[in-house]
């Protein structure tokens, strides 16, 4: 493995042990709420459950957004959106951002856990690597083949999507249930034939020299979620500080796409993720948000079918009991 590619990937590997003795805002039902009904954010601590390399921190911090908050934001960091889900389950993050998968694996476990935002983020970041001297040229050819993926991961979807296309199932290949940095190992040594990924990774990649095989072009619609615990939408001030970041987010998203340079070196500087893998990620995302309307929910359905019928999940799962629109408003269509 490259210098930078361990570089790269010890950054974004980087797992928050769930203190068990933290509290996410929404344990209190009554904090940062007056006697008199009325909200005092500056009581409020939301925690938010962080991607490194797709960090909400820095997209709040290097956008301007993060500056005069009325409220307190704290983070903890996770290798994926599953772990993320399932600290919000356990009631120690609020908020996080994550794929169209893992709100599906989450309802599956029946966890404490709601939708409450929506954006496009873009197909091309979304791959299935192969290494470039790799004899595989069609998605058809990854029948017997060894895939690394993480599990519950919007790459698990993408690959479920492209093997169905193909003809193929699950039953067809070879799962490798992998984090990122193990995956990019195991590809790197032959350990597996194939990688799905989503970027900074697919960015890195390439620039390491593997090559993409399929993106998420025609296979998937892309969208990515924000997703926050009900206690602390229960919570009638954290619920009103969410609103308040979910708008900041947008904000900053929009900041991102006008100042794809600026992010990309004031990012790398808070990330570790270098300029130029930031820089062709960014580029090729879109950011665009967009209110939880009747297609986007859905969409979200047909993600759940999909793995219901693949039989991945154990149970079918009705998405809409997993969605909460209060925000809709926030979210410019």
């Amino acid at each position: 493995m490259k210098p930078v590619s361990r570089r790269l990937f010890a950054a974004l590997a980087v797992t928050a042990a769930l203190v068990t003795a933290a509290c996410g805002s929404g344990d209190d039902n009554s904090k940062g709420v007056n006697a008199d009904g009325s909200v005092d954010l500056s009581q409020v601590t939301l925690h938010i459950g962080d991607q490194k390399g797709l960090g909400l921190q820095a997209l709040l911090e290097v956008s301007g957004q993060a500056k005069d908050l009325p409220y307190k934001l704290e983070y903890s960091t996770f290798t994926a959106g599953p772990p993320i889900l399932e600290a919000i389950n356990a009631g120690s993050v609020d908020l996080g951002g994550v794929g169209n998968a893992p709100p599906v694996f989450a309802a599956a476990a029946k966890s404490q856990i709601k939708i409450v935002g929506s954006y496009s983020s873009g197909l091309a970041g979304q791959a299935i690597l192969v290494p470039k001297d790799s004899t595989l040229k069609d998605p058809k050819d990854l029948r017997g083949k060894k895939i690394a993926v993480t599990k519950g991961s919007s790459s698990h979807y993408h690959l479920l999507t492209v093997l169905a296309k193909n003809g193929l199932t699950f039953g067809d290949i070879e799962p490798q249930y992998l984090q990122p940095a193990d995956a990019l190992a195991a590809l790197s040594t032959g350990r597996v034939d194939a990688w799905a990924v989503w970027d900074p990774y697919v960015a890195q990649a390439e620039k390491d020299g593997n090559r993409v095989l399929v993106t998420g072009e025609g296979f998937v619609r892309g969208d990515s979620f924000f997703v926050a615990g009900t206690k602390a939408l229960a919570n009638k001030a954290s619920s009103a500080a969410l609103r308040d970041l979910l708008t900041r987010l947008q904000r900053a998203h929009a900041w991102v796409k006008e100042n794809p340079d600026a992010w990309a070196k004031q990012s790398a500087e808070l990330t570790g993720v270098p300029y130029d893998v930031t820089l062709v990620a960014v580029k090729r995302a879109l950011y665009q948000h967009h209110p939880l309307d009747q297609a986007t929910i859905a969409e979200e359905q047909t993600v759940a079918d999909a793995f219901s019928d693949a039989k991945l999940i154990p149970n079918k799962v009705n998405i809409a009991d997993f969605i909460d629109t209060r925000f809709n408003d926030r979210f410019t269509s």
